[in-house]
């Protein structure tokens, strides 16, 4: 099911990406073969498979908690975007 620029653009909207017009073409092509291929499994039979929640065996991979000192402000901020020395500065998420 080959998309289209136009359904390419839309989705790179909704992701916030900005694709050139060949970014565009070029991944309709490789989006609708993803499509494709997904939609190829749902052809397949699986009338006799049993349902399941679970396909594997559950295994805790949590480590065990170990006391620590704590990372301070300056560490803490270190990688943000945006702070004023004390905080972690964002933008408004409700409209005026």
């Amino acid at each position: 099911m080959p998309l289209t620029p136009d359904e390419v653009a839309h989705v790179a909207m909704l992701a916030r990406l900005g694709l050139t017009e060949e970014e565009r073409a070029r991944l309709a092509v490789e989006l609708g073969a993803i499509i494709d291929h997904v939609s190829a499994l749902n052809r397949v039979d699986t009338s006799h498979v049993a349902e399941t929640a679970q396909v594997g065996g559950l295994v805790n991979v949590w480590r065990e908690d170990e006391e620590r000192p704590p990372l301070g402000r300056r560490a803490a901020l270190a990688n943000a975007p945006d702070h004023d020395d004390e905080f972690f500065r964002v933008g408004a998420i409700q409209e005026q």
